[in-house]
């Protein structure tokens, strides 16, 4: 037996779609915010959430964000979301995967999936069998790769642009740069910052990933977030799962600069103002981690990945832009971001 639900939700999402597979095992929620600048594009997040009610929140914020996230990018698309209820490592196969697909598939391309946490390249050539709505996928099947680098380089660029809009240098060299989170793109942005002449401290619930990061070079790891935070940071980037930024976190934050690949960092929107208050400038999440988006949809448009590189540098030009507009409107960034995305969206709406 299989289902779809559909509704639309107060919280001004189009559509959210209940997708329910007896036989696959499937039990998957499709959140489209908005297509008033495009169809709704945005990646499948398979997590083993305690509840539904918490697989909903999450994919109703994530959608939100890819709107939001799109309108700022400038990339002709709007934002949506999947989850998946279940554990990546456990409960993902080929036949839960089609049958997802096929969801997407009846959709008609009003929304188009990638990946995201928990899914991976290989999943995105797996539903593609099923599915014309999918990026994301490996150059053997006419994709540009794995997204995570694109993603790593528009943090990176988010917080050169930070330290422009501070100390009038675009240079990390020489600052100590804290990592929390040393998955896929987290890995990038050590390497980045390694590069570029930063320290680097990294901590992660993996020693796996520990291990990797630290083949990088001279990183210093840590076993825990508190233990991070207690470093003297000239920069904090959260790269791990949404919600690492709380109130109490927000009073303790030793750095100057928060520019992070995670969604949903904020867990709620008074701390980005608690930090504005402390004078710690924070680069709203879905601003500088659009470098994935921008990957995935030079794919759909048929881009080059060459074009999708250069594009990604716009990311410092949008930041500085929602910086002055905070100065200006005498808001925190978060919310100036908001702000700009909100009237980009209506533009496109009219």
């Amino acid at each position: 037996m299989t289902s779809n639900a559909v509704f639309s939700h107060a919280s001004g999402h189009e559509q959210v779609i209940f997708c329910h597979d007896e036989r696959s095992g499937l039990r998957a929620i499709v959140a489209i915010h908005s297509t008033a600048l495009g169809p709704a594009l945005g990646g499948v997040r398979m997590h083993p959430y305690r509840t539904e009610s918490d697989a909903l929140n999450d994919v109703l914020s994530l959608s939100r964000g890819m709107s939001y996230k799109s309108a700022l990018a400038g990339v002709g698309l709007g934002g949506g979301k999947a989850v998946i209820v279940g554990d990546p490592a456990s409960d993902k196969t080929d036949e839960l995967l089609h049958s997802f697909g096929r969801r997407v598939d009846s959709l008609g391309g009003t929304y188009i999936t990638a990946p995201d946490a928990g899914t991976s390249v290989r999943d995105m050539d797996v539903i593609s069998q099923h599915c014309k709505y999918v990026v994301g996928l490996s150059a053997a099947c006419g994709g540009f790769g794995d997204p995570s680098p694109h993603t790593a380089l528009g943090v990176f660029r988010g917080m050169l642009a930070s330290e422009v809009y501070l100390r009038g240098t675009a240079s990390l060299r020489g600052r100590l740069v804290g990592v929390e989170g040393a998955g896929k793109v987290g890995y990038h942005l050590v390497r980045y910052l390694l590069e570029e002449g930063a320290r680097v401290a990294v901590t992660d619930v993996n020693d796996a990933a520990l291990a990797r990061v630290r083949s990088l070079g001279d990183v210093r790891t840590v076993p825990s977030i508190n233990e991070l935070l207690s470093l003297p940071l000239d920069v904090y980037a959260p790269c791990a799962l949404g919600g690492s930024l709380t109130e109490e976190r927000a009073t303790i934050i030793p750095a100057r600069i928060v520019c992070g690949a995670a969604n949903n960092q904020l867990t709620d929107p008074t701390v980005a103002m608690s930090l504005h208050r402390r004078g710690i400038l924070y680069a709203p999440d879905y601003l500088v981690n659009a470098g994935g988006l921008i990957h995935v949809a030079a794919e759909f448009r048929g881009f080059d990945a060459e074009r999708a590189w250069d594009s990604i540098t716009s990311i410092s030009g949008t930041l500085g832009e929602v910086y002055a507009i905070a100065d200006r409107e005498g808001v925190s960034p978060a919310e100036a971001a908001d702000r700009l995305a909100v009237r980009r969206i209506a533009a496109g709406a009219d």
